[in-house]
């Protein structure tokens, strides 16, 4: 079997890259009230866009346990995994990396399981998967993916562009954004994830301003992949017609937000996730 690759369900990556590549992956839960939803398995992106819009309460999202990483990782090894990679939601945004930590020491010398926080989320935490997953196809060591996934954790950008601030406020993720706070009624914030942490990257007052500023992120400078984001978001081809004069429509990987990212994001959610060129 080789080196496998396991992440979280934070990773927003569509299912048939999951299946086509064998990424396992360990959902988080989402809590609607009283209601408990497993990410994935119970409640999908869709259905969950569809709740959130109705629901009169914030819905709430817990780490996987150890316990579930233990077991995610052990049924690999069962099956001939020679070497596990788990890449996870960024650190400081939840406990899900310090539960496969925990996992990992638990696997004890069975077989090398390497943890590593991707410090980003959604499809920018899906690409890294996506680049790990094939290099193990390709049958490389497993030191060597954990270097190439690092690389290009460290060349990774995700910006997003939301519709209100207002969910990011009550999920208490704004981070460094907080001085959009006091004008979130009147822009359309464009937010980054850097060093793990939401950071303001810019504020317009109209939703095809801010989709302007995420194509000219992707612009700023070579880019080796690009992965486009959205929470249902209507105006999806319109972001994917700006940007096909950098990268065509059809090499461009594109992921709906899920209930992990999309609690803090909101509705309508759009962004652009890219590896800089080394």
């Amino acid at each position: 079997m080789g080196v496998r690759v396991v992440t979280d369900s934070a990773c927003d990556l569509p299912q048939e890259l999951i299946d086509t590549l064998g990424i396992a992956v360990v959902p988080l839960t989402i809590r609607f009230g009283a209601e408990e939803f497993v990410d994935r398995e119970e409640l999908s992106a869709d259905a969950f866009w569809d709740r959130l819009r109705s629901s009169d309460a914030l819905p709430e999202t817990a780490a996987p346990s150890a316990g579930a990483f233990e077991a995610r990782f052990r049924d690999l090894i069962g099956r001939g995994a020679t070497g596990i990679v788990c890449i996870s939601l960024s650190s400081r945004l939840s406990a899900t990396m310090q539960a496969a930590q925990v996992a990992a020491a638990s696997i004890g010398g069975e077989c090398p399981v390497q943890v590593i926080d991707s410090l980003t989320c959604s499809m920018g935490l899906g690409a890294l998967c996506l680049t790990a997953a094939r290099r193990a196809a390709d049958g490389d060591p497993l030191d060597r993916i954990v270097d190439e996934v690092i690389g290009r954790r460290d060349r990774t950008r995700l910006f997003g562009a939301l519709d209100t601030l207002e969910f990011l406020k009550k999920g208490g993720r704004v981070g460094n954004a907080r001085a959009l706070l006091g004008s979130m009624l009147s822009i359309k914030p464009v937010v980054e994830v850097r060093d793990g942490v939401v950071e303001e990257a810019g504020k317009v007052r109209t939703r095809s301003k801010s989709l302007k500023v995420l194509v000219e992120k992707v612009a700023a400078q070579p880019i080796d992949s690009l992965a486009v984001l959205h929470g249902q978001a209507d105006d999806l081809d319109e972001l994917l017609e700006l940007l096909n004069p950098i990268k065509p429509r059809d090499e461009i990987v594109t992921g709906v937000v899920g209930p992990v990212i999309g609690t803090h994001a909101g509705p309508g959610v759009i962004g652009v996730t890219f590896q800089i060129r080394a």
